[in-house]
């Protein structure tokens, strides 16, 4: 009887002992392999930390950019004027040559409505509401801290007067070229912008701004 128990026993073992030694007998990873795949992440890192994430020249606040894996750069923000006349968006699209990594191209897209602009029309002072979409095509050069660029498109624009009276009510509409320019300095973490922008029809004169910004992030 106590044969048969040791004989159980020993087969309960072996069979609990097999499960390790087959992983005993495989093969263990060499060590080098880790320091080697992470050498070259590193690489690759700084590679692309130099060329492709660095921040455009028309580019604003660092922390709205969004870089995606096909080589776009994303940027979006609110628009608001000092006059509190103008409220609205941006957004742009762009990126960098592969053959010419400080050339930054992109498109931007805006949409504007103010209200209640002081207007004149057939030598009478009016309160006009408009709306503005405006497109432009966009390029600039980065020397290293320092950028330029420039914009050109076109805005298409519609005024309606707050004044419904028959003598005074005309909706305006029309279609204007955009252009401006701009300079672009980051220094650490301090980023200044200085922006000029013009869309050519005298009803859009309140959306000709020179704007500055100056911005530290934490």
């Amino acid at each position: 009887m106590r044969t048969c128990c040791r004989g159980a026993i020993a087969m309960v073992a072996g069979l609990t002992l097999l499960p390790l030694l087959a992983m005993a007998d495989e093969p263990a990873p060499l060590q080098g392999m880790p320091a080697a795949y992470t050498e070259a992440s590193h690489d690759l890192l700084a590679a692309l930390t130099m060329t492709r994430f660095q921040a455009p020249s028309y580019a604003g606040k660092t922390s709205d950019l969004m870089y995606l894996d096909n080589g776009l750069v994303l940027e979006g923000g609110d628009l608001q004027t000092p006059d509190g006349y103008t409220s609205g968006f941006r957004f742009t699209a762009g990126f960098s040559p592969v053959n010419l990594p400080r050339l930054d191209l992109g498109a931007e897209f805006t949409y504007r409505e103010s209200d209640e602009v002081p207007t004149r029309h057939a030598d009478q002072a009016l309160l006009v509401n408009t709306t503005t979409l405006g497109g432009s095509l966009m390029a600039g050069v980065r020397l290293g801290q320092f950028g330029l660029y420039a914009k050109s498109g076109f805005a298409e624009w519609e005024g309606d007067p707050v004044t419904q009276s028959e003598p005074l009510y005309m909706a305006t509409t029309g279609t204007a070229r955009i252009q401006g320019f701009g300079a672009r300095l980051q220094h650490n973490r301090l980023v200044s912008r200085l922006e000029f922008e013009e869309i050519d029809a005298p009803s859009m004169a309140h959306l000709n701004l020179i704007t500055a910004s100056l911005h530290y992030a934490f």
